[in-house]
């Protein structure tokens, strides 16, 4: 992840943007890029969407990576140890016996 971090960081660099990218309008693009993601999907099955955009879907999941290495880069954030943390905490809120082939939120287990 660091390295690929450092690739996005370079690319940007090379055209002088990070003056443009500040924690706030990085977050807002990434939610914007999500979005585009979620369009794929409209008015689809899961299915029919990933045959029919799979490019596309490919383009917009990497634009949503791209933007979350930005923002950790920006807010100074080890996005791998953020990860792992997180898991860790979903670990407890979500026990194997309790949430094993269960969609339910942690709340209702």
């Amino acid at each position: 992840m660091e390295e690929l971090q450092k690739q996005v960081i370079a690319f940007r660099d090379e055209r002088n943007w990070k003056q443009f990218h500040n924690p706030k309008d990085v977050a807002l693009s990434l939610s914007l890029e999500a979005s585009e993601l979620l369009e794929n999907f409209q008015w689809k099955t899961s299915d029919e969407a990933l045959t029919i955009n799979k490019e596309n879907i490919k383009d917009e999941l990497a634009d949503v990576v791209i933007y979350a290495l930005l923002f950790a880069d920006e807010a100074q954030i080890d996005l791998a140890k953020a990860v792992q943390q997180k898991i860790k905490k979903n670990a407890l809120k979500y026990p194997v016996e309790k949430a094993k082939g269960n969609k339910s939120k942690y709340t209702e287990l």
